[in-house]
């Protein structure tokens, strides 16, 4: 899960609603109000030596130049630039609010009358209802002579959902809608082209938004602060310790840095769930799994039902072998966040391991009618109508998870099997060679394809 800090570097019956809901999607998209994208900004960090630091997103939303956007956007910055679609460039004078915590900063810009975004009611929003972000991906950035330019970008997507993630107190918008880095601080607008979200996280399934209602009553602040005074206050911020060491762990690949900043914010909180389970990660990375486990099970005393620790928990069950207390973890994610697409391929993926593969199939289907395009519930599937010994329906799945990208040599070893009991000798053969492609020295599988009958099987 990443959060764009130092944007640089920077998801049966059922099934077949969802499905139709989903194909609906670029129905909707064309029939949605057009979104005022002269007033989204790229917004550029700079330090004390105008270096950039990195980019993000933010969007005016009233006109004497109000502007929202993440707080992790400004973390280190000194001062910030606004670069509109055109290519005019406004600074930015300061500060009005900041909440590190929900990770929302309120901008006032230079100048007035500026074009402005509606905001929509966030409170209205529903499961599967139409959510559009746009920002600039951080690929497209270029710096030339000075000036630094992108490409506003807008995707599409659905509402899978609105629950808590870290902080039980306020939850997110969990949305299809893919948010790459370069969208931190950007939009979530809903068919009326409504802002009703704030761009924070992003991840297959885990494109994360904060409700626009969070940040409404702040809109009419007075005061200004500068970003002098605001990095000051960011010395003893737990927030801004943990921005430095998510951008570390993400965007640097740099888990010993990142260690450094997670220790150092809880040092100020110990009790910072988010900060554990990044911390949980760098240990991941760092092959301390032990320590690890320790810390999402610490996350998860603090915020019993953060989802992704939940199924990163069982994630780490599951590949040590202990599937019962795998399978826990997984229902308690799905439970917390019901349309969790990787939990619900990860549960069928534990009900199959443990003889339990017709109850695994609604789980896996429904991840499949979520998001069409991800290869493994498909792989998951297969194993589970293997296990029941409905071999057309695994068939089937495995086609469709090597066409998503799922290509492994378990799975041929099945479909090996299944034409092999179905005495399809060409059709083993194929297998056979797939597996001696992926892996020349598999000597079991040399043996069987020697095995085999040299001519066509007629059938």
């Amino acid at each position: 899960m990443k959060v764009f800090a130092k944007i640089f570097f920077s998801r049966r019956l059922l099934a077949g609603i969802l499905t139709a809901l989903i194909l609906s999607l670029g129905v909707q998209s064309a029939l949605a109000g057009e979104v005022n994208k002269g007033a989204i900004v790229l917004l550029v960090a700079k330090d004390a030596q105008g270096e950039t630091l990195g980019t993000g997103a933010g969007f005016i939303v009233k006109p004497e130049g109000v502007l929202i956007t993440n707080y992790h956007v400004l973390v280190d910055a000194v001062a910030v630039d606004a670069i509109f679609k055109d290519g005019t460039r406004v600074g930015v004078l300061g500060v009005k609010k900041v909440d590190r915590l929900k990770d929302f900063a309120v901008l006032k810009l230079e100048g007035d009358l500026y074009s402005t975004l509606p905001l929509g009611d966030s409170d209205l929003l529903k499961e599967y209802d139409y959510a559009s972000a746009l920002g600039f991906p951080t690929k497209d950035i270029e710096s030339r002579n000075g000036e630094t330019r992108g490409r506003l970008l807008q995707t599409y997507g659905f509402v899978l959902g609105i629950h808590p993630q870290a902080q039980p107190d306020f939850p997110y918008i969990y949305s299809t809608t893919p948010l790459s880095p370069g969208f931190s601080g950007g939009p979530l607008v809903n068919k009326n082209a409504q802002a009703v979200g704030l761009a924070t996280v992003e991840g297959r399934s885990i494109n994360l938004s904060l409700p626009i209602n969070f940040v409404k009553p702040f809109l009419d602040e007075k005061s200004v602060v500068s970003f002098e005074t605001l990095q000051a206050e960011d010395r003893r911020s737990k927030e801004a310790f943990y921005y430095r060491g998510n951008f570390a762990l993400y965007g640097l690949g740099d888990a010993d840095k990142a260690l450094d900043y997670l220790k150092k914010s809880l040092e100020l909180d110990p009790n910072f769930a988010l900060a554990h389970y990044d911390l949980a990660a760098v240990y991941r990375d760092q092959g301390r799994l032990d320590a690890a486990i320790e810390e999402y099970k610490k996350a998860l005393e603090l915020s019993p039902n953060f989802p992704e620790a939940l199924s990163n928990l069982g994630g780490h069950e599951f590949r040590s072998g202990r599937l019962d207390k795998a399978t826990e973890y997984f229902k308690r994610a799905v439970r917390a966040y019901p349309n969790f697409i990787q939990a619900l391929s990860n549960l069928g993926a534990a009900l199959v391991k443990t003889d339990k593969a017709r109850e695994a199939v609604p789980y896996l289907q429904k991840a499949i009618a979520l998001d069409p395009g991800f290869g493994m519930p498909y792989f998951n599937l297969g194993n589970a109508h293997y296990a029941a010994g409905e071999f057309k329906q695994a068939k089937a799945a495995y086609r469709d998870a090597m066409e998503y990208g799922v290509d492994f040599l378990s799975l041929h070893w099945k479909l090996y099997e299944i034409y092999h009991k179905e005495n399809d000798s060409n059709s083993a053969r194929q297998e056979l060679e797939l597996i001696l492609k992926i892996d020349p020295l598999n000597a079991e599988a040399q043996e069987k394809l020697d095995a085999l009958p040299k001519g066509s099987l007629q059938r």
